[in-house]
């Protein structure tokens, strides 16, 4: 059974590579054309794997980008949550907690002053309190507050308009829809409803919920909405940032910027004998945010499943400052061109025959190279070259061009020696010897450069096999041998034609083919064309050792052929 179906699937790769030949790599090139197209417009499985592929990276660069000095986050973690239940209860606090903090702080002189905390309702219980932190707010310039955009399908149950909220302009069309509602939560403080002072606070997650990116604006009913990072950058003169959304550029693990407790500078600043330095948020970016996890501001991003929402934010803002973030092909466009240069560049190498050897490396060492050159931007510079999915296309063709150029071979050569089986009427078979009249061997490669530009010649399946003069033994003695082997049917007439004029084809070329080489023009061939039958009710072996003898010898007896 195992035997029918090796001599079926022999048999099919042989009918395969005669109809086909080497147009096959062509076909495939069209058919994994046609694949990348679908891809980049369908399933986007090159997008996910771009997507896997930065993860990588970015977690194993040896040169990243230090946090900034200049950024701090006072933590509202659970050790601050601890210490300050016994006084103000269970989160939410009072506001006067902020407000003192906010007041002693700006006492400092900070550069500004981050609330990544979501004021949006009163605090009904402490009106007082409330009242407090606004004057507070008020008596300040230098403080921003997030608001959130909330789902667009609720944006038809909203009464807020775009511009009704401060500092919320019209985009560059100038379209802006008058009558059109947006759904918002804002601080519920007036004080913070100041323009330059807002921005949303909305972090987005890939579709395989992972954060990679952060939306430095976003565009609503011709209205635009600047995040709490880009208004930063703006009142705080940064450059503006070139995208509407950004690639992170990550500085490192969570935890990686400076983290003071909450609760512990609080206290400090609070105290009548204070022992923090008085100069501790002078000049610094505070961001007053939460990493304890029952607040639930935690995501996954490229660099931990568990990344603090605060850092998020604060690895934004450091991206604005410096203008830093991490640029990168955006759109289909590069992706379909770069696969497609890849793959056709591949097929062309297998439909022009080239060394097969020196290809598979070339091919092999190009690939590694280009991740290689992925790695190295991303370490050196803000820019990442995404080849994974051009790399990923390109390998599988290569893959199966190779398997078929494998197959193929295999087949044709079982053809040519065992394509009859006992009963039929046998074959009609002829070889053609090549010797290579050499002082010294030619060597695999050239025998191998040789041998491709034989196969080209004509439409025939044919076999060409090299025999090498380094070879040890009594083989030796043969020098450096090409043999060329047809096979037919035993009575067509018009295929034993064929196969005369393309081995007399061969024979007018090889000059030619010594000279395209590289060979030395002292450097000569011998050949000749010896016809046998090979029967079908013997032994297919010792027939074909025989007609190989027989075409040896007869090669022997025209040594003056040129």
């Amino acid at each position: 059974m195992l035997t029918r179906l090796a001599l079926f699937i022999s048999s099919l790769m042989s009918t395969v590579a005669r109809r086909l030949q080497r147009n096959f790599y062509l076909y495939l090139a069209a058919l994994l054309t046609l694949g990348v197209l679908l891809d980049a417009s369908v399933f986007h499985v090159g997008m996910n794997m771009r997507q896997k592929a930065f993860d990588l990276m970015v977690r194993s660069r040896v040169i990243a980008p230090k946090p900034d000095p200049d950024i701090v986050i006072v933590d509202v973690n659970e050790a601050s949550l601890s210490a300050l239940a016994g006084e103000y209860g269970r989160w939410p606090w009072p506001r006067q907690v902020f407000g003192e903090f906010l007041e002693k702080i700006e006492q400092q002189k900070p550069e500004a002053v981050v609330f990544d905390i979501l004021f949006s309702d009163a605090d009904v219980y402490n009106p007082d309190s409330d009242a407090y932190f606004n004057d507070t707010i008020a008596a300040t310039g230098n403080t921003f507050f997030p608001f959130l955009r909330l789902p667009e399908a609720h944006d038809k149950l909203s009464q807020v308009q775009p511009r009704m909220i401060p500092g919320i302009a019209e985009t560059l069309s100038g379209k802006g829809k008058v009558d059109a509602t947006i759904a918002v939560v804002l601080p519920h403080f007036e004080a913070a409803l100041v323009p330059g002072r807002l921005g949303t606070h909305n972090i987005y997650p890939d579709p395989d919920g992972i954060v990679r990116e952060y939306p430095l604006w976003r565009e609503d009913y011709g209205w635009k909405l600047p995040s709490l990072p880009l208004t930063i950058g703006v009142a705080l003169h940064y450059p503006a940032p070139e995208s509407q959304s950004v690639l992170l550029n990550w500085r490192g693990k969570p935890f990686s910027y400076r983290y003071v407790s909450f609760s512990d500078v609080y206290r400090d600043l609070t105290a009548k004998t204070p022992k923090r330095p008085p100069d501790e948020f002078t000049g610094k970016i505070v961001i007053i945010g939460s990493t304890a996890p029952s607040l639930f501001d935690l995501k996954a991003t490229a660099m931990a499943k568990a990344h603090p929402g605060v850092e998020i934010l604060a690895t934004a803002i450091d991206n604005v400052k410096h203008g830093d973030y991490l640029r990168f092909w955006r759109g289909a466009l590069p992706y379909v061109l770069m696969s497609l240069l890849l793959i056709w560049a591949t097929a062309s190498a297998f439909y022009r025959n080239v060394d097969r050897d020196r290809f598979n490396k070339l091919f092999s060492w190009s690939q590694i190279g280009l991740l290689v050159v992925s790695y190295i931007g991303i370490n050196l510079t803000n820019t990442y070259l995404d080849f994974t999915g051009p790399v990923t296309w390109a390998v599988l063709y290569f893959s199966v061009a190779k398997i078929y150029a494998l197959a193929t071979d295999r087949a044709l050569q079982r053809r040519l020696a065992l394509a009859t089986h006992t009963g039929t009427a046998g074959l009609h078979a002829a070889l053609m010897p090549v010797q290579i009249e050499s002082d010294e061997p030619l060597g695999d490669a050239l025998l191998k450069k040789l041998a491709r530009e034989i196969e080209t010649v004509g439409n025939l399946s044919k076999s060409v096999e090299a025999i090498k003069g380094s070879q040890s033994g009594i083989w030796g003695l043969f020098g450096d041998m090409l043999v060329v082997g047809w096979t037919c049917a035993p009575n067509d007439a018009t295929q034993a034609g064929e196969i005369r004029r393309e081995a007399a084809e061969i024979a007018g070329r090889m000059n030619r083919f010594l000279q395209k080489i590289g060979l030395p023009d002292g450097i000569t061939t011998r050949h000749v064309l010896h016809e046998g039958r090979i029967a079908g009710d013997k032994a297919l072996a010792p027939q074909w050792r025989v007609l190989f003898a027989e075409a040896v010898i007869e090669l022997e007896h025209h040594k003056d052929q040129p």
